[in-house]
């Protein structure tokens, strides 16, 4: 699959159909090429607006909170990708760029998210011709015995062709202290696959800091094929609570004045205990606070109007071991 991507013949705008995947159609890559004379001039927000790359920007800005240098990166990418499109129109080819990435932060500060989007904007831009993300751990890469590992893997880079393959917890695919262990050949394949199909395939390895150095120290063929390494810190207190009022939101409740101080209180609180994970515990923290919600309205008697539905108090927080423990 070396050479010309058909996701990169930049497709005109409106050539394909509502629903099409570019690229798909066997005979429909000549036609989408159309090479433009040498005085021609092109017009950068008008190619921005037809492939949708400010829409898939915006997502990623109303899903996620903070990420400043990651977001930087993405509109990077995708201006990357928008003066290809343009080089394109003029003949002026280049080599692919390498867009394999390694995702590093603690759990739950967006990069599953950020996979996704990613996936969308390169299949919006033509460089990936489906778009979609397949999402894998160690276990559906590595089989427990000899002749396993191989069939496994190559079955799931089949799935993830023409788009992205995400890894999470990347690192336990290679275990130095069993030499019997088959991480290795899942490894080697998918060097080969990163390599060979960098056209049709984009990998993202994530997981914690400390380990994918570790691993990429162990792994100097696979350091060597990351092109991007992005860094997701932790959420601040402040982020936490904005990601937590956009969760509400989207569920269509809110918070009472003295409930917003009590919820602060909360995420204060927890972000010192053991096994925080950023959004996922704020998510986790609401849903609880809804299910006390929902009981002391229960519980209650006579008349509920709208606005006792959508709004949750400091009594549906206080009641979380998170206020008890330590006292």
């Amino acid at each position: 699959m070396n050479g010309t991507r058909p996701g990169f013949a930049l497709p005109r705008t409106g050539s394909a159909a509502p629903g099409q995947v570019p690229g798909e159609d066997p005979g429909a890559v000549e036609a989408a090429l159309e090479l433009l004379p040498e005085d021609a001039s092109v017009d950068l927000a008008a190619e921005r607006e037809a492939a949708g790359v400010d829409a898939v920007l915006a997502a990623l800005e109303g899903e996620l909170v903070g990420l400043d240098p990651v977001k930087t990166r993405i509109r990077e990418i995708a201006a990357l990708l928008l003066v290809d499109r343009l080089r394109a129109r003029f003949g002026l080819s280049a080599e692919p760029p390498n867009l394999h990435m390694c995702f590093t932060g603690n759990p739950g500060t967006g990069k599953t998210t950020v996979a996704l989007r990613m996936a969308e904007l390169l299949h919006r831009l033509g460089y990936l011709r489906r778009g979609h993300v397949v999402s894998v751990t160690r276990d559906d890469l590595v089989g427990q015995y000899v002749g396993h590992t191989a069939p496994k893997t190559k079955e799931v880079l089949k799935r993830a062709m023409g788009g992205v393959l995400f890894i999470d917890e990347a690192y336990y695919l290679y275990r130095a202290e069993n030499e019997r262990d088959y991480g290795g050949e899942s490894i080697e394949i998918l060097l080969q696959y990163m390599e060979n199909h960098r056209d049709d395939l984009v990998v993202i390895l994530a997981g914690y800091a400390d380990r994918m150095e570790a691993f990429f120290t162990s792994n100097p063929g696979m350091s060597s094929r990351i092109a991007h390494h992005l860094e997701f810190p932790d959420y601040t207190l402040d982020e936490l609570a904005a990601i937590g009022s956009l969760m509400l939101q989207r569920q269509r409740y809110r918070l009472s004045a003295a409930a917003e101080q009590t919820f602060r209180q909360y995420l204060a609180r927890r972000i010192t205990q053991p096994r925080f994970a950023n959004a996922r515990s704020v998510r986790n923290a609401l849903e609880r606070a809804r299910l006390r919600h929902a009981n002391r309205l229960a519980a209650g008697t006579g008349l509920l109007c709208k606005d006792d539905l959508v709004r949750l108090e400091p009594a549906d927080f206080l009641a979380s071991r998170v206020f008890s423990e330590g006292r």
